[in-house]
C-alpha cells in the first residue's frame, strides 16, 4: 500500500509573493503541491501563513498538535517553513515529539517557488523522498542534505547550502542515486506528550566586559531560564566584573542556566582552565556540544515541566548533545 503523507504548511519564503511592501507569504498549500509538482499520495493543509520571524513558542504548539493530529492517520509529514528560524522550530518539535514513531521533515527555500531560480521545488522534492525512507525523527532537508533537526544552524542569508548539520554527521544526503539515510541517535520516549513549554528563557552572549548586572536583569523580567554563549570552551570572566558569582546568585533565585559556546564547533568543557572551574553547580548546567538552538529549545522544553524534566537537560533525547 503507498504512504501517504500531509504538507501543514506555515509560510515563509517558498510561499511568498511580492506585495507593496515587499515578499510575504500568499501562497496555500494546495498552491505549493501543485506548483512543486507534488504526488499525489502528498495531502496539504494551511496551519499558519507568517514569514518565520514571527514563528515563535505559541506557534511551535500549534505546529506540534497539528503533526500529531496529521500523523494519526498518515505515515509521515512535511512541514514548510521559512529558513530564518527553521533551525529553531526544528530543535523544538525534536522535543516536543519524542513519542511519534513517524518522520517529519521541514524544508523551505531561499526564493520563492514561483521565482525562476527557485530552489524551492528540488527541496520540495527531497524532503517528500526522505520521507518515502525515513522511520522516524524530525529531519530539515535543504540542499541535498538531510539534517537531524536537533543539529542544523543556518550559516547562510542568500545561498542555496544555507544548513549545515554542526557537531554531528549529516543524517543523510540526495545525490544521482537516490536517497542515502545514515543511521540516527536513538530518541527517549517521554510518557506525556511531552509538548509545554516555557518560552521564558533568554539567550545572552558574553563580550569582554560584560557587566554581571546583566543577569540581575534575567532574573528580575521573570526569565526561568538562561543560556549563555561563553567565550571557548565555557570561559566567563571574574575579574572585576564577576559573572560567576552572579550566576550563582540568579541561580539561588530560581533560574536554570545552560552554559554554551561562542564557537560555533565542538563542546564547553569546563574542567581545563581556571576561568571555567567552579561554574558548574546549583542550576548551572554545561550545554556540552549543542548548538545554541538546540540550547534554547531544549531549555524551554524542560522548563516546560522541571520537576520532571530538569534530570534530562543533560541527556541526549534525540541526538543533540554527544555523550
Amino acid at each position: 500500500m503507498k504512504k501517504r503523507f500531509m504538507l501543514l504548511a506555515t509560510g515563509g519564503t517558498i510561499a511568498s509573493v511580492t506585495g507593496e511592501n515587499g515578499l510575504h507569504p500568499g501562497i496555500t498549500a494546495k498552491e505549493l503541491l501543485r506548483m512543486a509538482g507534488a504526488p499525489e499520495n502528498v495531502e496539504g493543509r494551511d496551519v499558519f501563513a507568517l514569514d518565520s520571524s514571527n514563528i515563535q513558542p505559541e506557534e511551535w504548539q500549534i505546529l506540534a498538535a497539528a503533526v500529531r493530529e496529521a500523523l494519526r492517520d498518515h505515515d509521515g509529514v512535511l512541514i514548510t517553513h521559512g529558513t530564518d528560524t527553521l533551525a529553531y522550530t526544528a530543535a523544538a518539535l525534536s522535543f516536543m515529539l519524542l513519542n511519534e514513531k513517524k518522520p517529519v521533515v521541514l524544508t523551505g527555500s531561499q526564493l520563492p517557488i514561483d521565482h525562476p531560480l527557485s530552489d524551492a521545488p528540488v527541496n520540495f522534492r527531497e524532503a517528500i523522498a526522505v520521507l518515502e525512507k525515513a522511520e522516524s525523527g524530525v529531519f530539515i532537508v535543504f540542499h541535498h542534505r538531510v539534517i537531524l533537526g536537533s543539529r542544523a544552524v543556518k550559516m547562510r542569508t542568500t545561498g542555496f547550502d544555507a544548513f549545515h548539520s554542526v557537531n554531528a554527521p549529516l543524517a543523510g544526503k540526495i545525490d544521482a542515486d537516490g536517497v542515502h539515510l545514515a543511521p540516527v541517535p536513538r530518541r527517549m520516549e517521554m510518557p506525556d506528550t511531552a509538548d509545554r513549554l516555557d518560552s521564558r528563557v533568554f539567550l545572552l552572549k558574553l563580550i569582554p566586559g560584560t557587566a554581571p548586572e546583566v543577569l540581575d536583569f534575567v532574573a528580575q523580567a521573570g526569565y526561568k531560564g538562561l543560556v549563555i554563549e561563553a567565550f571557548g570552551l565555557g570561559g566567563l570572566h571574574y575579574i572585576r566584573r564577576n559573572l560567576v558569582d552572579k550566576l550563582r546568585e540568579i541561580s539561588e533565585k530560581g533560574v536554570v542556566t545552560l552554559v554554551t559556546t561562542q564557537c560555533l564547533y565542538e563542546k564547553t568543557n569546563f574542567s581545563l582552565y581556571e576561568v571555567g572551574r567552579g561554574v558548574v553547580g546549583g542550576r548551572v548546567y554545561s550545554a556540552g556540544d549543542m548548538t545554541t538552538e538546540a540550547a534554547v529549545c531544549k531549555l524551554m522544553w524542560v522548563l516546560g515541566d522541571p520537576e520532571k524534566r530538569l534530570p534530562l537537560l543533560q541527556k541526549s533525547l534525540c541526538g543533540e548533545m554527544g555523550a
